[in-house]
């Protein structure tokens, strides 16, 4: 007995959702992986800056508020060309 055309396309789309289920997952585990070594990058960064624990807190603040400057220049604003 021959299968069906709609049992061989039913067949087909199973095997690509176990192949997104799978993907899924792996791209799970590699968000993971790269949350965890920009973690690492963050501390390494941290620690090689040789401030204490104590005033991490308030140094993170100030540059959060803009104390401490810009570490990246802004670009100057483009001006539109006058015809």
């Amino acid at each position: 007995m021959a299968i069906s055309k709609s049992a061989k396309i039913k067949a087909e789309m199973e095997k690509v959702k176990a192949k997104i289920t799978e993907q899924q997952a792996k791209l799970k585990e590699l968000e993971q992986k790269h949350r965890e070594a920009e973690n690492e990058e963050i501390v390494d960064i941290v620690r090689g800056m040789s401030v204490s624990l104590t005033d991490l807190p308030g140094l993170l603040q100030a540059m959060k508020g803009g104390a401490l400057g810009q570490s990246v220049p802004k670009s100057p604003d483009k001006e539109e060309p006058t015809e």
